[in-house]
């Protein structure tokens, strides 16, 4: 085989998971007027996009999936634990629309769809900020009640912010 050939099938196979990804999926510092804290993460159901309040008037917005049609929800969470490859297993409505779905999806299986991080949200829910496998998803009304991300964003956040981390869901 030609030197050639691993190159070319290579940039081939990067193109085609680049035209996956949303023209707008680049996490990006933006100018904002907050009236919440540095560090305090605030995502925007309808605009489909997540905050990190970096101080008085800088945040790094990103893009998000978020819930669909009668799983959305509002209110204020805190970060309650950060984790890499996590394993997942299905919530019981999951399960309920998807019966056929395992009890459990290994952390790392092309099949989970936590991606390759997730921080977990306090408040009662089964709700977490979190990775995605089908990164086209990410901008739409995807979920049921997760905030999905793409996954080098959610690396980027994941360094970003703490456990305890605020967590502002807007519609």
């Amino acid at each position: 085989m030609s030197k050639g050939i691993p190159v070319a099938l290579a940039a081939t196979i990067g193109a085609a998971v680049a035209m996956t990804v949303p023209a707008f999926a680049e996490p990006e510092l933006v100018a904002v007027e907050s009236q919440y804290s540095p560090g305090t993460i605030v995502v925007k159901t309808g605009e489909r996009r997540l905050y990190l309040i970096l101080d008085d008037g800088h945040a790094m917005r990103y893009p998000v999936g978020v819930g669909k049609s009668g799983k959305q929800w509002a209110g204020t969470a805190k970060i309650e634990g950060k984790y890499r490859y996590p394993a997942w297993a299905p919530p019981d409505d999951v399960k309920h629309d998807h019966p056929t779905l395992p009890d459990l999806i290994p952390g790392g299986s092309p099949r989970n769809p936590m991606g390759v991080a997730a921080l977990t949200l306090s408040g009662g829910g089964e709700y977490a900020i979190h990775g995605t496998n089908v990164p086209n998803s990410v901008g739409g009304f995807v979920s049921y009640g997760c905030i999905r991300m793409l996954n080098p964003d959610i690396i980027d956040l994941y360094d970003r912010v703490s456990v305890g981390t605020t967590v502002v869901v807007t519609q």
